[in-house]
């Protein structure tokens, strides 16, 4: 599971957890904790699609020593 899906995942239960909630401070709360997690999850796969384009970007290079 990446970063990203973790953090998803933690949004669906905060999510939960705030329509549960029985008073409106809690219910507030809950609701910040979901939005700052889906931004989490929004910066977690920004990451790992940098670290992707890195490693093709990297193996590509490789690809054109091996064939000089």
């Amino acid at each position: 599971m990446s970063m990203g899906e973790h953090y998803r995942t933690r949004v669906a239960e905060f999510e939960a957890r705030a329509r549960n909630a029985s008073d409106d401070l809690t219910r507030r709360q809950f609701e910040v904790l979901a939005s700052q997690y889906s931004l989490l999850a929004e910066k977690a796969d920004n990451i790992d699609r940098q670290a992707s384009l890195r490693t093709a970007s990297q193996n590509q290079g490789r690809a054109e020593l091996k064939r000089t």
